[in-house]
């Protein structure tokens, strides 16, 4: 039996032309970070693409905050750097605190009765601080060691998921405008298609946000006419893990999207509509480089925890010829891709200014590292 695929509500059918201001903001984003034009034409845009194998992201944990979100790790990071003060957990504690919410439940006797109860949300975590770090960076492989402390795979991991949480972004589509299938189906097919970049999804509309990288599409698509095309779209992306590995697994999920593109006479995607039975997300985005928590740009993050400390530990961790094939937008100094004779198709801008960095705060910059005490930590969480 056949099904008709309906468009979505009215309100997405009034809103299927992309908006001007949106067409202006694609083309210079693209523009600015890869020095090539933003392709509209349907037909030359791949019909799939995917990242390298070595590049699929890894599955990373998503620290909930009713867990204790990154508490282990900061603890770790502060015997190391400062010297046995709780500076970073101190943070990371008081950012959990501050997510309590009167929340709605059953309570009373047999629960029959609604009440209100100071809580935490049960989704509240690091998911985007994951989809950042495994957008960005290669998964670590060996544990590297600083001020007689050892730090794992798994808590550079932990490093790197604190250091993105807050860290500023740009939007591809969404969160201010309503999701348009053209704009969605030309930034998947232009940077996913075209550069093998990943991309972060936010991927359920309402109030939880759940947040993952995406690394791979295939598509197949039907004339209606000149100017309309029907479209199905299956979007891969990782899913978190269960918990934070040494050796992160490859949890792969996929959404399936179906729409029509609306296209102009020269085949230029110019809007879209999505059908009902469709999947939906809330937004796609690009993780960009790390700023220092406190400062423009990540004035939420964790300001005890270093930038350049934790990237320097995170390299140390990872082997130079893996670094050396893995592009990334708006790259620090120290990760540009000078030699770009082995990668193929569209290559990032590697030019980019650098900002002008604050350290993190050091409260305690006269007091050396523990080293005595770091040790039995370290052996403790191992």
């Amino acid at each position: 039996m056949s099904t008709i695929l309906l468009p979505l509500v009215a309100a997405t059918i009034l809103g299927a032309t992309i908006p001007s201001k949106s067409v202006e903001r694609h083309n210079e984003l693209f523009q600015r970070f890869w020095a090539a034009d933003f392709v509209w034409k349907f037909e030359d845009l791949p019909a799939s693409g995917r990242v390298p194998d070595y590049r699929v992201p890894y599955s990373g944990h998503i620290y909930l905050d009713r867990s204790g979100g990154t508490v282990n790790v900061m603890h770790k990071y502060d015997m190391a750097f400062h010297g046995g003060r709780m500076l970073a957990t101190a943070a990371e504690q008081r950012d959990i605190a501050s997510g309590v919410k009167p929340t709605p439940r059953r309570g009373g006797l047999l629960g029959l009765r609604m009440v209100t109860a100071m809580e935490t949300p049960n989704w509240h975590g690091h998911c985007n601080g994951w989809a950042a770090a495994a957008i960005r960076h290669a998964e670590p492989q060996s544990s590297v060691r600083r001020n007689g402390v050892t730090f794992t795979p798994a808590d550079i991991k932990g490093l790197l998921a604190e250091l993105y949480i807050y860290n500023d972004l740009d939007y591809l589509v969404g969160p201010r405008e309503v999701l348009n299938a053209g704009a969605f189906h030309a930034s998947i097919a232009n940077w996913l298609g075209r550069g093998s970049h990943p991309l972060g999804m936010e991927a359920d509309p309402g109030p939880e946000k759940w947040n993952y990288p995406v690394y791979a599409y295939t598509m197949s698509a039907t004339r209606r006419s000149s100017r309309a095309v029907d479209v199905r779209l299956d979007l891969t992306y990782a899913k978190e893990s269960s918990g934070e590995y040494q050796r992160s697994p490859r949890y792969a999920r996929v959404k399936t999207f179906r729409y029509r593109l609306d296209l102009n006479d020269d085949g230029e995607i110019v809007g879209g509509v999505f059908y009902s039975g469709s999947a939906m997300i809330d937004m796609l985005w690009l993780p960009l480089r790390p700023k220092q928590g406190g400062q423009q740009g990540n004035e939420s993050g964790n300001r005890y925890l270093d930038v350049d400390q934790v990237l320097s530990i995170w390299r140390e961790s990872v082997p130079a010829e893996v670094r050396a094939k893995w592009p990334v937008i708006d790259p620090p100094k120290e990760d540009r891709i000078l030699d770009s004779t082995q990668l193929t198709g569209l290559m990032p801008r590697q030019d980019f200014e650098e900002p002008a960095s604050s350290p993190a705060v050091q409260e305690n910059q006269e007091s050396p590292a523990m080293e005595g005490d770091s040790e039995t930590t370290a052996a403790a969480s191992e």
